[in-house]
């Protein structure tokens, strides 16, 4: 079973992109369709999350532009990959997490 990979980014008010990825382990056989359906469904604008409250890297700028940048992140995609895990979280817990915040 191959892990999962986690496509995102930051786009500024600017339409500059810092793009980011993180890959988890999928040991439980997390269906990449199924899960991509059910993270759409808790996107804000079916586009954009909080990347503190996924516990991903903040892939802001360094500079700030408080007339047009935000602070959420963009859902790119899921996709399968053999690349190493980079995320020590199981892609199912890590999707817990996300459905169910503390």
């Amino acid at each position: 079973m191959p892990n999962i990979k986690l496509l995102y980014m930051y786009r500024d008010g600017g339409n500059y992109k810092n793009h980011g990825e993180a890959i988890f382990a999928n040991p439980d056989d997390v269906d990449i369709e199924e899960a991509t359906k059910n993270i759409k469904s808790i996107l804000f604008d079916g586009e954009w999350f909080y990347v503190n409250e996924w516990g991903l890297k903040d892939l802001h700028f360094e500079t700030w532009d408080n007339e047009i940048d935000h602070t959420w992140h963009e859902f790119v995609a899921l996709e399968p990959t053999d690349e190493p895990v980079t995320d020590m979280r199981t892609f199912k817990t890590f999707l817990e997490g996300i459905y169910f915040p503390s």
